[in-house]
């Protein structure tokens, strides 16, 4: 092979954006520091929605979540519309995927070649309950909590779905067709941790459970629309105890080590079997978590613990050592990927060309870019939509009032503008930049629309209820 033409790209679940130590954060991610150094770290970077499903179809099929209309988790890609793995298909490039998908099932046509041990939404079709968002007759989960019966130290299912993905992915290097044939290819490794249950192996939950872990950012009274839908899944009152509450956030850590630990396992399998120098890799998480910010747990809402999400590129289009503070997001990796092997990506079945831009193309710093996010899924009211351009974030809420944050004076989002009268044409400025997007109104009563046929076509309200995982998917028997 006379030119770098792989790709690899590793996604996780659920890991903050700054909980990465090259950021100075306390934890320690030695891997991913390593790939940042030896790659370029993109500081400001976005989910299209900070929930599973609809994050993960975004990032497949290369366009928004309203252009998709898979709003949640009871909304899973079918391999429709058709993403980057079939562009590479239709150019003859082999495109396989080994762990998390959370797409609906195998049987469809994804866009891979081969997809090993995959984790999808329980019986392909996901969460349907949470469908159900009228606040009057939504689900609400009284009994058992969010987070699981055990928060602390031991093993998961995640936690070995993990091992095993990993253990798979360094066989797959390491096969002579890889090594041998010169030809290029593409892998999608899906990793799970650091998502919730909050059970992390040793030694990575003593080493946290010991250290003086920082309190989460605590502001007072949430807004309306965050307290009604955190009100749906609410954790923080369903601790046992303090002390408990601090297995939650050392356990939350640990298992963001144990995944960089499983990450590096990877890189070091890709270097031994002499394929790094051909590869690049990319480093990303389809959302973040709360953690306990605003006694907020899981994800779900617009602030950086949430919807801001880690992205590390290293090959030889990302210069070593940089930093770009541009926003990008996961549809930008989309078009990354596509354009890493040349190939084309038409508009297919009505929708427009995939919206997002290679990362190698995002200038180091570019203040008028926006990213997109929104959230149409579990406990919300209504839509929730988020534009930022990495200083100025913009939440609009509908029908409800909206937060405006300067994230440069404000890293840790504690003091909305919104209503201060200094911050009026920035606020007018960047609901402009929401509305040359989308229509909010209208895209809020699509959504709603479309949820009330899923649960129609499961048999109405009661019915739906029964369908789909309390929390946590779990993953397949390995």
């Amino acid at each position: 092979m006379s030119s770098p033409e792989n790709m690899l790209v590793i996604m996780s679940d659920e890991h903050q954006a700054r909980a990465l130590s090259c950021l100075g954060h306390f934890v320690d991610t030695p891997n991913l520091d390593r790939l940042a150094a030896e790659g370029t770290l993109f500081t400001r970077a976005y989910t299209p929605s900070p929930i599973c499903v609809p994050a993960r179809a975004s990032f497949a099929s290369g366009r928004p979540v309203h252009e998709n209309r898979l709003w949640d988790n009871a909304m899973p890609y079918r391999g429709q519309p058709k993403g980057w793995g079939h562009a590479l298909q239709n150019a003859g490039i082999a495109v396989e995927s080994i762990g998390k998908l959370h797409y609906s099932t195998s049987d469809d046509d994804n866009g891979f070649d081969a997809e090993h041990i995959p984790m999808h939404v329980v019986g392909g079709h996901g969460m349907v309950w949470a469908s159900i968002r009228d606040e009057d007759r939504r689900v609400v989960r009284e009994e058992g909590r969010m987070l699981g019966p055990k928060i602390g130290s031991g093993e998961s299912d995640y936690t070995r779905y993990d091992r095993a993905v990993t253990a798979k992915t360094v066989e797959w290097l390491n096969q002579p067709q890889r090594t041998e044939s010169g030809e290029p290819w593409c892998l999608y490794v899906g990793l799970v941790a650091p998502h919730f249950p909050l059970i992390a192996p040793e030694p990575y939950f003593s080493k946290y459970r010991k250290r003086d872990v920082p309190e989460p950012t605590q502001t007072g009274a949430l807004h309306p629309w965050v307290a009604k839908q955190n009100g749906m899944m609410e954790s923080e009152s369903k601790f046992r105890d303090a002390d408990e509450r601090k297995d939650a956030l050392a356990a939350y850590y640990a298992l963001i080590e144990f995944m960089d630990h499983h990450v590096g396992q990877v890189l070091d399998a890709l270097e031994a079997s002499g394929q790094a120098e051909h590869t690049t890799v990319v480093y990303t998480s389809d959302h973040g978590d709360n953690a306990g910010a605003r006694g907020l747990w899981g994800k779900s809402n617009m602030y950086e613990e949430s919807a801001a999400i880690p992205m590390i590129a290293r090959g030889p289009k990302f210069a070593a050592g940089a930093r770009v503070e541009t926003c990008v997001d996961l549809l930008d990796l989309s078009a990354t990927i596509v354009d890493h092997f040349g190939v084309d990506w038409p508009e297919v079945e009505g929708h427009s060309a995939p919206t997002g831009t290679p990362l190698d193309r995002v200038s180091d710093s570019d203040p008028t870019r926006c990213v997109l996010s929104q959230y149409h899924a579990v406990g919300s009211v209504s839509g929730a939509f988020m534009v930022t351009d990495g200083r100025w974030k913009y939440i609009y809420y509908h029908g409800f009032d909206p937060e405006l944050f300067d994230l440069v004076a404000d890293p840790q989002e504690l003091s909305d503008l919104s209503a201060d009268p200094a911050s009026a044409d920035i606020l007018d400025q960047m609901h402009a930049k929401l509305l040359a997007q989308l229509d909010p109104v209208k895209v809020d009563r699509q959504a709603f629309a479309d949820q009330a046929e899923l649960i129609e076509s499961f048999g109405g309200i009661e019915a739906s209820k029964k369908y789909g995982a309390p929390a946590a998917t779990p993953p397949p028997k390995v």
